[in-house]
């Protein structure tokens, strides 16, 4: 029995496709004007999965750039710092050489001690240091000064700071105190460097060269200490250079992947609105055989 096919027939399923030509067109006119092939789920439900995810692990990405941009400069710090410190154990030394020497006046030897006096204030600033308002030799109490009016007494915080460089990595990027100056001292007779410092005051203030001459080998253990403290600094900030390398490598490969799941591709948008064009409009042609002109005329 054959199929009768009607007038309504035919208009219903003009109608039909006129509407799904028109849905495309829109469908290509959306991803034109936003650059982007999924702009909502039921347009690739597969695709849009993979998106979610892209997005996710970016942002994850960048929040562990960001760390590691704050570790690095927490490190170099640190550096500048120790540095200074070094330099300032340098005149040290130099000075308690000049005042080892027997045949120095009194007067040189003041001179001599009112210098270390004023370095040891200057060790005491850097043991102070502060990065965006942290005290950088104070472990987890960051918020409070290491060193006081005595610091060779003074214990720092031993607390580790870890910074997030990654997936379930973490980085320890401080040195505490007592690492880089040496353990409290409070009784003056260790190696802590402001101990050190006091002994060499007053050897110089009692005129005795021979105590001034036996803190060389100390003035010089506590530059050894801060230059080991130097090499730590130094392998870790390799080892977090090397990660931001990464992190930038996985930056561009997922904003590629997400480039290649969510944008557009403007060449074959061109090409595909054409053809549907092409096609709307032989729909129409079509249809005006079918229905009255004036109907064609009006859902054109």
């Amino acid at each position: 029995m054959s199929l009768r096919v009607t007038q309504g027939m035919m208009h219903l399923n003009m109608m039909r496709n006129l509407n799904r030509n028109m849905g495309q067109m829109a469908s290509l006119q959306e991803q034109t004007a936003t650059g982007r092939k999924l702009n909502k789920p039921s347009d690739d439900p597969v695709g849009i999965t993979y998106s979610v995810r892209y997005r996710t692990e970016i942002s994850g990405n960048e929040q562990y750039q960001k760390n590691v941009d704050s570790a690095i400069s927490w490190l170099d710090f640190n550096d500048t710092v120790l540095g200074q410190a070094n330099e300032v154990l340098q005149r040290v030394k130099e000075l308690a050489t000049q005042g080892s020497n027997g045949t120095n006046p009194d007067i040189a030897l003041d001179n001599v001690k009112n210098e270390i006096i004023q370095l040891k204030s200057q060790l005491k600033d850097i043991a102070n240091s502060q990065f965006n308002g942290k005290y950088v030799f104070n472990g987890e109490k960051f918020d409070q000064m290491p060193y006081g009016s005595d610091p060779k007494a003074d214990t720092t915080d031993t607390g580790v700071i870890n910074y997030a460089i990654g997936v379930n990595s973490t980085l320890d990027i401080n040195l505490s105190g007592n690492q880089v100056f040496g353990a409290d001292d409070p009784a003056g007779t260790g190696n802590n460097v402001f101990s050190v410092l006091d002994r060499v005051i007053a050897a110089l203030d009692n005129g005795t060269h021979s105590a001034v001459t036996s803190e060389i080998p100390n003035i010089e253990a506590s530059m050894d200490r801060l230059i080991n403290a130097r090499s730590e600094i130094g392998a870790r900030t390799n080892r977090v250079e090397l990660v931001q390398n990464r992190l930038a490598d996985m930056e561009i490969n997922l904003t590629d992947m997400q480039s290649k799941t969510e944008d557009a591709d403007y060449e074959k948008l061109l090409i595909d609105a054409q053809i549907n064009e092409n096609i709307y409009q032989a729909s129409l042609s079509v249809g005006a055989k079918i229905v009255s002109k004036s109907l064609v005329d009006f859902l054109s």
